[in-house]
């Protein structure tokens, strides 16, 4: 597992909403299975001193985490208010923030972001599902009954593929070590880079997956600089030109991006691209006999 295990203390911001209050719920269902910690504190300002599903609640994230040992925060506020939200875990000295929230303006991204990499701080999303380690721990949304523990590494921008290869996975018999959706906006924390060198020193990890879209180059940044076996899927071959489809990275802008150009450069790289996602545990299989 990668970036946070079972012993990762979790603060959740926007605590006490329909969906803070919801996955938090589920995060520590699946932390009391596999023995973790999970979710040790809320935030939501002006709601300090209430409990959610017995985790106590803070006016801040840095009253939660000198309060509480945590290194780590999933944010379920608003897009107004999740930049700010993404500095202040920095600055509370949190090593990773997952951001799930969407509609995010991109320059209070960019400056967050940037702040946070400053201050030691990795960001995931924003516009993300997060994080889930089988057997680990869950940060997010993502649903613990599909996923089985191995060895594994997926590595996503759109949340709905990721649960659909996991479970095709699972369905194969293979087993994943992390599973992390890195977000689908133009501007992100982690990128399939970042990821990709640290399953790299996951012993963990013999392969990862990597699903991507039309739009930008990081998937391909990703395969170059992988020191694993990659298999990839991209969505989005049927797309009509200058179309944003779904997410806000998912555009092709000034010819950069094209799913099927993109295809093709992956596999100019050596990379096996599934075509279907039902191919993807064949093509792990073969990677992983051959290294």
């Amino acid at each position: 597992m990668i970036y946070a295990d079972r012993k990762t203390g979790v603060i959740v911001s926007g605590a006490t909403g329909n969906q803070g209050s919801f996955h938090i719920n589920r995060m520590n269902m699946y932390a009391r299975s596999v023995g973790a910690r999970g979710v040790v504190a809320g935030v939501t300002p002006g709601k300090g001193g209430q409990e959610v599903h017995n985790v106590p609640v803070y006016n801040s994230i840095m009253e939660a985490a000198e309060k509480q040992d945590a290194s780590a925060a999933v944010l379920f506020v608003p897009g107004s208010a999740a930049g700010d939200s993404i500095m202040e875990a920095a600055d509370a000295g949190l090593d990773l923030v997952i951001t799930i929230t969407e509609h995010i303006a991109v320059h209070d991204v960019m400056r967050a972001v940037t702040y946070a990499q400053v201050r030691g701080c990795k960001v995931i999303g924003p516009n993300c599902p997060g994080l889930f380690s089988p057997g680990e721990i869950s940060m997010g949304i993502m649903p613990a009954h599909l996923a089985s523990r191995g060895s594994v590494g997926v590595i996503s921008r759109s949340g709905t593929l990721t649960y659909e290869v996991v479970h095709e996975l699972t369905r194969a018999g293979i087993g994943q070590s992390t599973i992390i959706g890195i977000g689908g906006d133009p501007i992100i924390g982690q990128t399939f880079a970042d990821v990709l060198d640290r399953f790299a020193d996951d012993p963990l990890t013999e392969a990862v997956v990597i699903l991507g879209e039309l739009g930008g180059n990081l998937e391909e940044e990703g395969a170059k600089a992988a020191d694993l076996p990659v298999v990839a899927f991209i969505a989005g071959t049927t797309a009509p030109p200058e179309k944003r489809m779904g997410h806000a990275g998912a555009i092709v802008t000034g010819g950069e991006g094209d799913a099927n150009a993109k295809i093709s450069r992956l596999r100019d790289l050596g990379v096996p691209v599934a075509e279907r996602l039902s191919q993807i545990p064949g093509f792990i299989r073969e990677q992983m006999k051959c290294h």
